[in-house]
């Protein structure tokens, strides 16, 4: 680990907990320079191309963005980065970090792996899943690392933690980090947890070969105290506000119609998801109405056929013989 990440975050990870526990809106830490200077620079030259089979989205669609989930099929970087972030040796390191114990490994990589956005991608305010699909484990920290050596803060793509999306945009605090070479960010997942990135606008738009890189790491634990508990549920979206600029009477210009198309064309492909979801849902639940009929009418067929039984028997049986079976079918 230590040819990995730099020693100056390796030596007293509790120094850093003071600064991850106090972070608003909710706890974080920006660590620059994370990786080793080579150790960067290998990761960014074998980073995997975008690959359209790899860019669906949520909705089924291909998007401008490309995940690799798993990797420990990607380059020798990808491959000791992930023997690396398995051992009990930097788990412990990031729980000492964090003040999470017995801090889980996913080798799924579930949502995780190499994140790739290009031109024109954003990532709406949300906070994850809260539970692991395959191994119910409890979601609690996302460990983030970019890989842009190149990137201006004007065109867009930085992170953002959001207070509370849900609110007006001016009561809602906002923390934007952009997404610079060799940065990481670590923070908690809860249900306060909001987090996402601002439209990407490069200078050369859908041409401009540049794109948004980063390496996502998921960690999960056993349990999680109890104020951080609620219901399983998966990733959920609350999509933007308008743009401050229009209001009642402000002229609308073509790119503002465009906003507000976009944004509506993208809260109805939330709401097909989750109706398809909840249609989903109601399928499983009739039939599992049906299978409890099923099993119900069995038991009310094996009753009648025990009854049956027991009458011949009370009618053919010796009377001690008839008391001591009935002794065995009331217990």
């Amino acid at each position: 680990m230590d040819s990995l990440i730099r020693q100056h975050y390796l030596s007293d990870p509790s120094a850093l907990h003071a600064e991850f526990d106090s972070a608003t809106p909710f706890r974080h830490l920006v660590m620059d320079d994370f990786f080793t200077v080579d150790f960067a620079d290998e990761l960014l030259h074998a980073f995997p191309p975008f690959d359209h089979q790899k860019a669906m989205n949520e909705d089924g669609k291909v998007g401008a963005k490309c995940v690799h989930e798993q990797l420990g099929e990607l380059g020798e970087p990808y491959q000791r980065l992930d023997r690396a972030i398995q051992t009990r040796e930097f788990l412990n390191w990031l729980g000492r970090l964090t003040g999470i114990e017995d801090l889980r490994y996913d080798p799924h990589y579930f949502g995780g792996g190499t994140h790739e956005n290009c031109h024109g991608q954003d990532l709406d305010p949300h906070v994850d899943f809260n539970k692991h699909p395959k191994t119910g484990l409890h979601r609690r920290l996302n460990l983030i690392v970019y890989l842009n050596q190149e990137w201006s803060s004007d065109w867009g793509g930085a992170i953002e933690f959001h207070e509370d999306p849900r609110r007006p945009p001016e009561q809602n605090a906002i923390t934007t980090v952009t997404p610079a070479f060799n940065r990481a960010v670590l923070f908690e997942t809860t249900h306060w947890s909001w987090h996402g990135f601002e439209r990407i606008d490069l200078p050369g738009g859908d041409d401009d070969p540049r794109s948004r890189k980063s390496v996502a790491l998921y960690f999960y634990s056993e349990s999680r105290p109890k104020e951080e508990q609620t219901k399983p549920h998966s990733t959920i979206y609350v999509e933007r506000p308008l743009p401050a600029h229009i209001r009642p009477g402000a002229p609308l210009a073509e790119q503002d119609y465009q906003r507000i198309q976009g944004l509506l064309s993208r809260r109805d492909q939330h709401l097909q998801r989750l109706y398809r979801n909840i249609s989903d849902l109601s399928a499983n639940v009739e039939d599992l109405i049906e299978q409890r009929d099923r099993a119900m009418a069995m038991v009310k067929e094996r009753d009648a056929e025990l009854q049956v039984v027991h009458g011949e028997l009370q009618t053919s049986l010796p009377h001690r013989a008839r008391r001591w079976l009935r002794r065995k079918l009331s217990r």
